[in-house]
């Protein structure tokens, strides 16, 4: 028996509820703008939204009798399995499988709950992460292990700054400084590459995701949204760049500048292991749930080959393409499938493909006054950026994404924590 429609202010809040989840919890604002609007006609309401990387701006009713309300949001940290629960949250409300009120309820207790991985296995994520960071980027066996111990130190050095006041905005420098710092002082010790391991320890932090949905919200039109979060992965690089820069100087000063090494090259079976490894780090410190882990490892593992194989027939920086736009259609076509979101699998496959490092060597370049390499990086960057949202926008031509409402729940007990 279906639940009676909710009441109007049962349903604003509900609506209201269901726009700071998904905002917090990683959706870009074409995708929860389109959320909002359907989720507000499917409970007989006008309304009209508007989002930006800070706020959602909304407003219900006729045109000449609108109620308006602003919600001031800071973006979270990507949370996969809460932003799942919310979608599967909206669509059942949507359905009247739920009321508008526990829908409410439920979306408050998804933003306030733990994550459901322990501290223990979030640090080993981080090393592991590292580690598998490392062998992408060429690094031999010692870059390889400093950079598991750097994200491993990444991980604990977030708790621990969260705890003290003010020092959360200042994590990035702060902490590219420690990892760089720690790994040129190694690098004086033993025979070391700096740049593949810094990059690597650091790698989580790097804001190759932001970039990436910023330049897919610009082709969506929401020029707003997509210039204020592209300028914030602006100033993220130029922090990290800095904080690396000046931690390779002080140590360099106290301790001599290191000797120039060369990665030795490792087997090609290290990098299958580490396209093993990175989805089942990215699994935790994304916050998925593991019953999601094979999906994510196929898809990542897909689109990664399907990358290298891009750029066998269009240039490494066109490649993305390929790479970008396989993740998207096994994304979607999976969503569709487990009635989930394409987040689950496409954030990890991202971050796996996307050009991160690349801007961020640009910025250090140009840190050490090397400006003509910096720049064809930076253009290389944009090159590869571009062909990764191009990719993924044909993938949504080929296989749509579905909406809030496309797909209905195949068990009554998925909404069950």
């Amino acid at each position: 028996m279906e639940t009676p429609p909710p009441q109007d202010d049962d349903a604003i809040q509900f609506v209201l509820e269901l726009g700071r989840a998904l905002h917090q919890l990683g959706h870009p604002s074409h995708w929860l703008e389109d959320a909002m609007t359907r989720a507000s006609q499917s409970l007989g309401l006008i309304g009209q939204f508007f989002t930006t990387p800070t706020s959602v701006f909304a407003a219900f009713g006729p045109q000449r009798h609108q109620h308006t309300y602003l919600l001031r949001v800071e973006p979270g940290e990507v949370n996969l399995g809460a932003l799942t629960d919310a979608v599967r949250t909206g669509r059942a409300v949507m359905q009247r499988r739920m009321t508008a009120a526990q829908g409410t309820e439920r979306l408050r207790a998804l933003l306030t709950a733990r994550s459901p991985y322990s501290e223990l296995v979030t640090t080993i994520a981080g090393a592991v992460s590292g580690a598998a960071a490392g062998r992408f980027l060429g690094g031999g066996v010692c870059e390889i292990a400093v950079a598991a111990g750097c994200g491993a130190g990444v991980m604990v050095f977030s708790r621990l700054a969260a705890r003290v006041p003010g020092l959360p905005r200042l994590f990035e420098p702060v902490t590219a400084f420690l990892v760089s710092a720690v790994v040129t002082l190694i690098a004086t010790r033993m025979p070391v590459a700096i740049y593949p391991a810094t990059v690597a320890g650091i790698l989580i932090l790097l804001p190759g995701l932001s970039i990436t949905t910023a330049m897919t919200e610009l082709s969506s039109s929401h020029l707003v949204s997509g210039t204020a979060r592209l300028s914030g992965a602006f100033v993220r690089f130029l922090a990290l760049s800095f904080g690396v820069a000046m931690g390779s100087r002080v140590v360099a000063l106290l301790a001599g500048t290191p000797p120039h090494v060369t990665p030795q090259l490792l087997p090609e079976w290290t990098e299958i292991l580490a396209l093993l490894a990175a989805p089942m780090a990215f699994t935790v410190l994304l916050r998925a749930r593991l019953r999601d882990f094979p999906w994510i490892l196929g898809t990542g593992a897909l689109a990664f080959f399907g990358g290298r194989i891009g750029a066998k027939w269009f240039g490494p920086e066109l490649g993305v393409f390929a790479g970008a736009c396989t993740a998207g259609v096994l994304s979607n076509l999976v969503a569709r499938g487990r009635a989930s979101t394409p987040a689950v699998t496409l954030v990890p496959a991202i971050l796996l493909i996307v050009p991160g490092s690349i801007g961020f060597r640009s910025l250090t370049l140009l840190l050490n006054r090397d400006v003509l390499s910096g720049v064809e990086a930076a253009f290389r960057m944009i090159i590869m950026i571009a062909a990764l949202v191009a990719g993924l926008l044909v993938a949504g031509v080929f296989a749509p994404a579905p909406g809030i409402a496309d797909v209905g729940f195949r068990r009554e007990d998925e909404l069950r924590a």
